[in-house]
């Protein structure tokens, strides 16, 4: 089910004074399965980008297609786009508000009309890819549980809907260390286990770097960069410009360059760079030039 955008312009108060340009020509396909990570300065234009992708804002130009369905066309069935693509927002947590998690994931599916079966089984199923005890936290408030907890509650809500796209807004936005390597390692598995393509607007260069496929970065509402990671984290210098940075380990790369070692620029994770510094190390060959 390919994500396609075309042209698209996003116009917040227009005719107003106070009118934004939020999006400006924004043009991209996304395959089925792939990895997308987010990137751009706070008001580049992200957060509304991807409140596009499954309706929730409507396009001043351009066209959003889902599965080849236009989402401004007025016959688009809204309710089956949003669960083909499942948006998790920034703090989703802060949108929990069922008495205990098992009926607070088992909103949506309920809402689709599904028999109690059916909502069981997909509650079930959620809990089970996001790594929570149906039969010890199913009947907990939600708000007896910690942050990263709380995290992957609202996310299993999402599954439950069996999305075929998952969009993450800062996923890990807020957690503490422990928590927000939770959510990394279930993003990770849900890919891997499912297939699904997942589109994660990131702060965080080392998360992109860890987690993406294909990096697009957003720069005062224009798309400015698409590519792979080692192509994207090679331009470090115009990252900067624009107020963003590189993953730690291009930064390591880069101060090694500098006093000599030969360290490829396209590494960007840092099992790679482990792996390339202890190869170098066993063959003796990790000196200046």
């Amino acid at each position: 089910m390919p994500l396609v955008v075309e042209k698209l312009n996003h116009t917040y108060m227009k005719g107003g004074p106070y009118e934004t340009q939020a999006l400006s020509d924004i043009s991209f396909t996304i395959q089925d399965g792939e990895f997308v990570g987010l990137i751009g300065h706070t008001g580049s234009g992200k957060s509304t980008l991807v409140q596009h992708l499954n309706g929730l804002l409507q396009p001043t130009s351009g066209r959003v297609l889902v599965d080849g369905t236009d989402l401004a066309d007025k016959n688009a069935d809204r309710k089956q786009i949003r669960c083909k693509v499942g948006l998790v927002f920034q703090y989703a947590e802060n949108q929990l508000f069922e008495e205990t998690v098992a009926k607070d994931i088992a909103f949506g599916p309920k809402n689709l009309g599904l028999d109690a079966g059916e909502v069981d089984r997909r509650v079930r199923e959620a809990m089970r890819q996001v790594s929570l005890d149906y039969d010890r936290i199913s009947g907990k408030s939600v708000f007896d549980l910690s942050g990263g907890q709380m995290r992957r509650v609202a996310i299993a809500g999402v599954l439950a809907m069996k999305p075929s796209v998952l969009v993450l807004d800062e996923p890990c936005a807020g957690l503490d260390p422990h928590g927000r390597e939770e959510i990394l390692g279930l993003i990770r598995r849900l890919h891997r286990e499912s297939g699904a393509t997942i589109v994660m607007v990131s702060h965080s260069m080392d998360d992109v770097a860890q987690l993406a496929e294909r990096v697009m970065v957003m720069h005062r509402g224009h798309l400015v960069m698409d590519g792979r990671p080692e192509e994207i984290f090679s331009r470090g210098e115009e990252l900067r410009k624009m107020g963003l940075d590189v993953p730690q380990v291009v930064q390591l790369g880069e101060q090694l360059r500098a006093r000599g070692y030969e360290i490829p620029e396209q590494i960007y994770r840092m099992e790679d760079m482990q792996e390339l510094l202890i190869r170098l190390l066993k063959k003796g060959e990790y000196h200046a030039q």
